[in-house]
């Protein structure tokens, strides 16, 4: 039997880390600075000639057409890291992200161009989505295809705690700015630097990326591929991985989906729309609003890698359902505090949502990576996790701001919250353990007891039988 690719030196495992960390902060950060940008400038910017809850409406289509191009990114940056490597499609993402995200610092507004602002604005946001529809798999992947399953849990949640490390960064870059610019200077010209240090930031991320080797797993599964071709040149060719995917693991593909639904809307509710929220219906500052998502997503970044090592001790389902039910039961204590106008109450409901949406996000790394087997592992997870973010972030804001347009209170944005948890629970609950699962074996067992597929099984070598997870 062949060797295994083996977890390599814990210095290795570290820079690779690293190097994945790096560039999902910048990625978010671009993807994230849209959306704080989406809730205080550009319904003003852009949308000038609506009243201010409409025109922050508007604001967020655009937001939410970024979600729309991320299931076009999966399946297109899935289908190439899967046949040509993980690594050479991260550094495409990250130069499409930035280069967009720069683009929109020089964009001309309403007041230049008139409808032709929005229109490139809109543009821009597409190509924003496209990208972090194909960062998010090959980062979490990288890593959780470099280590062994011990500790897997732990060292694939870092890349995901770019999401926090992105929103802290692009808050407070903005809260910066708000704070030392007057309202006039802020709409004239302050909202485009965060826009334009995106540029420097890919940069540093590109180096570091390049630096890093292609995965271990990968490799190997790549090997075997091409020795079955060479034993067998009049053999059936490779099936796409998009088809092995929603033939072989349209289950997984659902479980993915609906495990990301409460994650993906709460955290949209919690950091986007809450700046809607807090200024507009409790007439707090923005500065104010600012300064609680700040310091929140501070405490969110370093829950993350905690609960991802307590997904390592206990599994990644009762971690992921824990998060699920403390964010639903959550959401009425969270309008409720908010609701009393003072920062401590308002830092204590964002803090609390974020840890226990930390602990869905921290787990799902690895739990979805283990969900697929190598040669469709990078279609399979980009696949689960954003066909579902349409229905879920991309929407979020949007239904939560029309929901408080509707009714003038919150109740019915937090049972929107709650039914999102209970799709999740059900989601997960529906799915069996994957913690102790081997990514190099070509044939792990299914999320649902079974044996891999037949066409699955026959890539391994003679030599190297199909083994179970």
């Amino acid at each position: 039997m062949a060797a295994s690719a083996s977890p390599p030196p814990s210095s290795s495992l570290k820079r690779i880390v690293a190097a994945s960390l790096i560039g999902t902060t910048i990625e978010w950060y671009d993807f994230f600075l849209y959306g704080a940008a989406a809730a205080l400038v550009f319904n003003t910017l852009f949308f000038p000639e609506s009243d201010p809850l409409v025109g922050t409406l508007l604001s967020f289509l655009t937001y939410a057409v970024g979600f729309a191009a991320r299931p076009v990114g999966a399946l297109v940056f899935g289908h190439f890291g899967d046949r040509l490597g993980r690594k050479k499609l991260l550094v495409l993402s990250l130069l499409l992200m930035g280069g967009a995200t720069f683009a929109i610092g020089l964009l001309p507004t309403h007041a230049a161009i008139g409808s032709a602002a929005p229109l490139l604005l809109t543009t821009l946001r597409l190509v924003q989505g496209f990208a972090l529809g194909g960062e998010w798999g090959g980062a979490v992947l990288l890593v959780s295809e470099h280590g062994g399953a011990e500790h897997r849990g732990f060292w694939a949640s870092w890349p995901q705690t770019g999401a926090p490390a992105g929103q802290l960064i692009a808050t407070g870059v903005l809260a910066t700015l708000t704070a030392t610019l007057s309202d006039s200077a802020f709409l004239a010209w302050g909202w485009r630097i965060p826009f334009l240090l995106s540029g420097v930031l890919v940069m540093v991320g590109l180096w570091i990326r390049l630096s890093v080797d292609e995965s271990p797993v990968f490799k190997e599964a790549l090997a075997r591929a091409e020795a079955r071709k060479a034993a067998e040149p009049e053999g059936a060719a490779e099936k796409m991985p998009l088809v092995t995917v929603f033939r072989d693991h349209w289950r997984d593909v659902l479980v993915a989906m609906g495990a990301r639904m409460a994650e993906n809307i709460s955290y949209y509710v919690i950091t986007a729309f809450i700046l809607v929220y807090a200024t507009q219906q409790v007439e707090l500052s923005k500065q104010t609003a600012l300064n609680a998502v700040l310091i929140a997503s501070a405490i969110h970044f370093v829950s993350i890698p905690a609960w991802g090592a307590l997904s390592d001790r206990i599994g990644r389902r009762p971690v992921y359902i824990l998060g699920a039910a403390g964010v639903g039961l959550w959401m009425f204590p969270f309008f409720a505090l908010i609701d009393t106008g003072s920062f401590p109450n308002l830092l204590l409901a964002v803090t609390v949502g974020l840890i226990f949406h930390g602990a869905m996000y921290a787990p799902q790394a690895a739990f979805f990576a283990e969900m697929f087997t190598t040669r469709v592992r990078y279609s399979g997870a980009s696949i689960g996790a954003q066909f579902s973010s349409v229905a879920a972030g991309a929407p979020a804001p949007l239904i939560a701001t029309a929901l408080l347009a509707d009714f003038g209170n919150s109740t019915p944005i937090a049972l929107y919250v709650i039914a999102s948890a209970l799709l999740t629970m059900v989601a997960v609950g529906a799915a069996k353990e994957t913690r102790h699962r081997d990514l190099t074996d070509p044939a792990p067992t299914d999320q649902h007891g079974k044996g891999a597929p037949a066409d699955v099984r026959e890539k391994a070598s003679p030599a190297e039988p199909a083994r179970r997870g």
